[in-house]
């Protein structure tokens, strides 16, 4: 089984609110039924109806070794993304803060 964590960005909120789509961190080497499966079973009284992955590149990353000696280059990890809609349920991701007037 495979953990997945939900994403608390603008878009992710935007998703939610007009197409009851969450977005979640998902391993690279999930596929989609197991992600379909992981979220029915961290989520009580979830249905997915539908699911998209995307693979995001990792960023390309400049470092220093040493003070005379030419810079290196590597790579962030990949990461991929789950858009998952909901037919039935919801997931509180975005709890609704209610701010103190004062």
């Amino acid at each position: 089984m495979i953990f997945v964590t939900p994403r608390a960005t603008e878009k992710a909120y935007r998703l939610v609110t007009s197409q009851n789509t969450y977005v979640f961190d998902v391993p690279t080497s999930a596929n989609k039924q197991q992600i379909v499966n992981a979220v029915e079973a961290q989520y009580e009284g979830v249905k997915v109806a539908s699911i998209k992955t995307a693979v995001q590149n990792g960023k390309a990353v400049r470092y220093s070794r040493g003070k005379n000696r030419y810079p290196g280059t590597t790579t962030r990890r990949d990461t991929k993304k789950a858009y998952v809609t909901l037919s039935e349920g919801k997931i509180r991701v975005f709890d609704e803060a209610t701010e103190e007037k004062k």
